[in-house]
């Protein structure tokens, strides 16, 4: 594959007159001798004849203004700050700021809290049930409840956000 692409090339780079008069006697020899080379030497000479002789299509003199004119038939997306609502964000945040929160005092809720005073923190954190905390079936049924209600706001809101758009325009 490199020495048929290194092939092209080279016979590229004689045909347009790039190559070297070393280059060139080489390749002149090249072509008289090997058939592989003599073929591919005539496909590329005639590509390269093909797209000497012909021309290309130049457009036509209101193409740019026939393009401009229907783009402006388009409505343009307004700014992001016209469209996204801050109260939605800030209220996304929220929610997740109170489940992980959440988390945090059911985790809390788990954890032994007996004194053994062997360092500074008065439990072990290597004995808190971190399966119990993340198989539980209550825990697992609030979380699915919570991303089914989060997907219904955001479609509610991106529809009356579609809805809006559309008597504007």
């Amino acid at each position: 594959m490199e020495t048929k692409r290194n092939t092209e090339e080279r016979l590229w780079d004689y045909i347009d007159g790039l190559s070297s008069a070393e280059e060139r006697s080489v390749i002149d020899k090249l072509v008289q001798s090997d058939a592989e080379w003599k073929a591919k030497y005539h496909e590329l000479l005639e590509t390269h004849q093909l797209l000497q002789s012909s021309e290309l299509e130049a457009p036509s003199l209101r193409f740019t203004k026939n393009v401009m004119e229907e783009i402006s038939r388009y409505h343009i997306a307004p700014a992001t700050k016209t469209y996204i609502n801050k109260r939605i964000i800030w209220g996304i945040g929220l929610f997740f700021i109170a489940v992980i929160v959440g988390f945090l005092i059911y985790g809390f809720g788990q954890a032994e809290w007996n004194t053994t005073g062997n360092g500074s923190m008065p439990f072990d954190l290597s004995k808190v049930n971190f399966n119990k905390f993340f198989s539980n079936t209550y825990v697992n049924i609030f979380m699915m409840i919570n991303i089914v209600l989060g997907l219904f706001l955001l479609d509610n809101y991106l529809s009356s956000k579609r809805k809006s758009f559309h008597k504007k325009a």
